[in-house]
């Protein structure tokens, strides 16, 4: 029961993971990576923005 249980299992995640990157094209791909950049960006910036704002109260 225990080996049918792993095929079974070896089965579902096998499917999904080809199912996946076969519908995965390469729009999709730059799209993230185009995404995370920004993401990165913003972040950088709304953190130095942040952190300036908050050590100039110190200072006063």
């Amino acid at each position: 029961m225990n080996n049918n249980n792993l095929q079974l299992r070896s089965g579902i995640v096998g499917g999904t993971f080809l199912s996946t990157i076969l519908n995965i094209t390469l729009h999709d791909v730059l799209f993230t990576v185009v995404m995370a950049v920004i993401g990165a960006i913003v972040s950088f910036f709304v953190s130095y923005a942040l952190k300036r704002l908050f050590s100039s109260k110190r200072k006063m």
